[in-house]
């Protein structure tokens, strides 16, 4: 196999994309890159950034795509996987999400392996892990 390039940019469908993503940017600071209007209220695609980093959202549908991924509150609020997002100053980020009143899942808190860490469940059940340490740093 050649070695290739490759960036991520997780992709997340919600039932209700339009306060999903006013959520993501009130209270976990995100910022609306471009955010695409489809029938009935819903978001056909939507990009949002924290840093260097972007997520894309999507209202839950019946497409191709979609059949195959739906949000965790339909799933009993099983969640298979939650991105780790680096923060530099985990304090204030920590801080300002749990004064908005978010559901944190694990407190602030030092890890073994480095830096601190805290997971936060936003209001259709995916889990957001945000921590001081930096992989690549």
């Amino acid at each position: 196999m050649s070695s290739s390039h490759g960036t991520m940019f997780p992709g997340l469908r919600y039932s209700d994309a339009t306060t999903a993503i006013e959520w993501l940017c009130n209270t976990l600071g995100f910022k609306k890159l471009l955010v695409v209007p489809g029938e009935k209220g819903t978001i056909v695609h939507a990009q949002l950034s924290l840093g260097t980093g972007i997520i894309m959202i999507g209202s839950e549908s019946n497409n191709e795509y979609g059949l195959h991924v739906r949000p965790p509150y339909k799933l009993e609020n099983i969640n298979t996987q939650s991105p780790y997002i680096y923060i530099e100053n985990i304090e204030a980020h920590y801080n300002h999400t749990k004064s908005s009143g978010a559901d944190i899942v694990i407190e602030l808190r030092e890890e073994e392996y480095g830096g601190k860490h805290y997971l936060v469940r936003d209001p259709e059940g995916h889990l957001w892990s945000f921590g001081s340490y930096d992989p690549l740093g």
